[in-house]
């Protein structure tokens, strides 16, 4: 009885480790540009997100996502959809 009741506290001990082990970190501009992809936008590889302070303000924060093939001028508001802006970059 002793042996099973080991046996039972080393399993989930061992697949907790192995679970944290596998675990990829996600970046912001990850995150971002997973969202702009669910609303339609296109955005092949995500390089930088930069936070605007300007346009940011409480519970409405304001990004600047640049992506291997376009910019994006984002604005997240909680439990909304968020508000996309493609920057044009020849100007």
């Amino acid at each position: 009885m002793m042996r099973f009741t080991g046996l039972a506290l080393a399993i989930p001990f061992a697949v907790g480790l192995a679970a944290s082990d596998g675990r990829t970190e996600e970046t912001l501009q990850g995150m971002l540009a997973t969202q702009l992809r669910a609303q339609g936008y296109a955005c092949d590889k995500p390089l930088k997100a930069e936070r605007d302070d300007k346009l940011s303000k409480p519970d409405n924060e304001a990004w600047t996502l640049t992506c291997s093939n376009a910019t994006y001028r984002v604005s997240r508001v909680p439990d909304l959809a968020a508000k996309v802006e493609k920057i044009d970059e020849s100007k």
